[in-house]
Formats: structure tokens, C-alpha cells, sequence
């Protein structure tokens, strides 16, 4: 089963793929780029990367809400995540948080604890810490100026290994041709959420089994979150691959093995 669908909050829609036919659920929480295209059409190639779940799990994967209003916050995010969760039946699920996504997937796990049977954390941070709020900054000051093709070539410098980059950079700016959006308006309202987010005095209270995964080079969040994220999670588990950053799950062969072990344990 693939599928593209959308649930009703309120006045609005939120666009989620579904994909899988197994009894078992888990919930995908993409990062900041969902401010630039939402998921809305891309069950497909976003199936790709799950392969191992197809049979035993059905993964839903969820853009925010299509109408955001200003000063729209994570923890907002994570209540209408929780909503749209209980509208689909999904009663109990692994949570996938990836960057932005993974702040989202911090708040509903302490704030919906009954959603979130096992969390995992991806390249991310429970708070906008220095080099968060340099990055995000910076990309706020593109998108305002209308500066697509520098938004995409910095992301891109911020996100990959620099064997990755010598082998793709060449590749970005047609990207960045394809990929400009009408309005930055979702852009920005995502990108602000980031930098008034901090749950670190509220991180102990979540007690489900959660696996954090970074990179030793993540030059989007920085090193320490992750060790931040571990100390405070109590029975936390924390996985770093050595010489990569924050696009580890577009790199790592087995990123996706990890999450799936970890999920079925």
C-alpha cells in the first residue's frame, strides 16, 4: 500500500504518505526542508528508504499542517502531530524525529506520552543552541532576501560529509531551480519555531525506550546536542557515526537498519 492522503485539523488540512501493510506503526517526522515542499504526492520515492518496514510495519510520514499561523511553535507542532494521530486510529506508534522533526517528536513524547511506544531522535537538539541558531539565522536572512540557490548551496554545505559534497556539489544549483517555492511564508514559520525551542528541563520526563542517532560532524546542531539529548533521556541509547553530519540518513547504508532493529527489539 502507498498512498498520499491528507486528515483534518480545525479549518486546515496536514498532508502525510502512508506506505506498508504491516500491523505495526511508524510515525516519520521530517525536518526544516517540509517548510519548502510538503510530502503531499511523494509516497513513492519516500517508501524507497523503508523497505525493511514494508512488511511488517505501515509508515506514515507527516508534513506540518498546510496553514500555519504566526508564531506557530514546536510544541504547537507536536499537539496537532498528537491530533492527527488520534483522528487516523493511530493510538501507539515508534516515533522517527529528523532535525526539526525530531524537536516535534521531543514535545509529544513528553506531552502525549500514550502516542509514542519507542522514540527516535535523529540529528537533533533539545534546544536552540548556538550553532542552531546560527545556521537557522542565516537560512531566515536568505529566504527573506528571496536568495534560493544560496539557501540550497548553504543547507547543503551544512549537511553533508565532504566526500559527499565533492561528489554532488556540482548538482545543487540545478536543484535549487527545481525546488524554489511560490512563498517562503512556510519556510519562515517553521524556521522561527526552531529558535524559541527548548525542552531541556523536560527532557527527563520521557520514559520510552528512545534511540538518539548523530554524526560527528553536524554542522547544522552540533556535537553536543546529541550527548545532551543521551544524559538527560534516562536508559537512552546513543549511536554517532564517526565522519559524518546531519545528513547521516541520506549517507549511512544503515541508518535505516539501526531504526528498524531498534524499533523491533
Amino acid at each position: 500500500m502507498k498512498k498520499s492522503d491528507c486528515v483534518k485539523l480545525g479549518n486546515t488540512n496536514m498532508q502525510f504518505v502512508a506506505f506498508g501493510k504491516g500491523s505495526k506503526k511508524l510515525v516519520v517526522l521530517p525536518g526544516l526542508s517540509d517548510g519548502l515542499a510538503t510530502v503531499k504526492g511523494k509516497a513513492r520515492i519516500l517508501s524507497v528508504p523503508y523497505k525493511n518496514f514494508l512488511k511488517e510495519y505501515t509508515v506514515y510520514m507527516f508534513s506540518r499542517k498546510d496553514d500555519m499561523p504566526d508564531g506557530y511553535s514546536i510544541r504547537d507542532m507536536a499537539d496537532d502531530q498528537a491530533a492527527a494521530m488520534r483522528s487516523l486510529g493511530l493510538e501507539k506508534a515508534c516515533v522517527l524525529g529528523v532535525s526539526q522533526g525530531g524537536m516535534i517528536a521531543q514535545c509529544m513524547a513528553i506531552d502525549h506520552p500514550e502516542l509514542v511506544e519507542k522514540l527516535v531522535l535523529a540529528v537533533t537538539a533539545p534546544n536552540a543552541n548556538e550553532i542552531v541558531t546560527s545556521a537557522v539565522t542565516e537560512w531566515i536572512g536568505m529566504a527573506s532576501r528571496g536568495e534560493h540557490t544560496a539557501l540550497i548551496l548553504d543547507t547543503a554545505e551544512k549537511t553533508y560529509s565532504n566526500e559527499y559534497l565533492e561528489k554532488n556539489r556540482k548538482y545543487f544549483p540545478a536543484l535549487a531551480k527545481l525546488t524554489k517555492p511560490s512563498s517562503y511564508d512556510r519556510f519562515m514559520i517553521n524556521a522561527e519555531a526552531i529558535l524559541d525551542f527548548d525542552v531541556r528541563s523536560e527532557l527527563p520526563k520521557i520514559g520510552c525506550p528512545t534511540l538518539i542517532i548523530a554524526g560527528s560532524d553536524d554542522k547544522t546542531v552540533g556535537t553536543d546536542a546529541a550527548g545532551e539529548l543521551n544524559r538527560s533521556i534516562k536508559g537512552s541509547e546513543l549511536y554517532v557515526y564517526e565522519g559524518l553530519g546531519h545528513g547521516l540518513y541520506e549517507e549511512a547504508s544503515d541508518f535505516y537498519s539501526k531504526v528498524f532493529e531498534f524499533c523491533n527489539r
